[in-house]
């Protein structure tokens, strides 16, 4: 299966602002793997200021520290790339914004960086509603860097079409 390309990314951010601008959601990304990609995919919409917040691009543990609240104790224990890690930083994301919704992002683009347990094309998605509980899913993508990150912009987007 290919990665997708610029045009599938830009119709999912299309998707993705034509369902916040009706539910009159506001978005917040933090990302760390995707280096702020699916906040510049959703600007790249004409409009965006209608339904995108604000985004987060945080790499270090350091930066998920201050940036989005993630625990010293969360990333000791279970690493940048966790579930734990995930939620911290989609609920951080929340209360350090405006926003309604939230999606973070936190994995193993590659190509080197992986282990055994957590091998390169490992990502964590996390995804948020103001008030909410947060959900996350893990994915193990396959191909180079360029085609996990953008495997992640695009199961990031999808999964806030679930986002009740």
């Amino acid at each position: 299966m290919e990665a997708p390309g610029d045009a599938e990314l830009a119709r999912l951010a299309h998707d993705t602002g034509t369902r916040l601008a009706a539910n009159r959601d506001m978005l917040v990304t933090a990302e760390s793997c995707t280096g702020g990609w699916i906040a510049k995919t959703v600007t790249d919409v004409a409009g965006s200021s209608a339904w995108f917040d604000c985004g987060m691009a945080a790499y270090s543990y350091e930066a998920k520290q201050a940036l989005l609240g993630v625990r010293p104790q969360t990333l000791e224990e279970h690493g940048a790339v966790s579930r734990e890690t995930a939620i911290e930083m989609v609920s951080g994301a929340l209360v350090h914004s405006g926003a309604t919704v939230a999606v973070a992002v936190t994995g193993i683009a590659g190509p080197g960086g992986g282990t055994a347990d957590k091998p390169v094309g490992t990502v964590w998605i996390a995804w948020k509603r103001r008030g909410g509980y947060p959900q996350a899913e893990v994915f193990h993508f396959e191909g180079d860097r360029d085609a996990v990150r953008r495997r992640t912009v695009a199961e990031a987007l999808r999964g806030l079409e679930r986002l009740r």
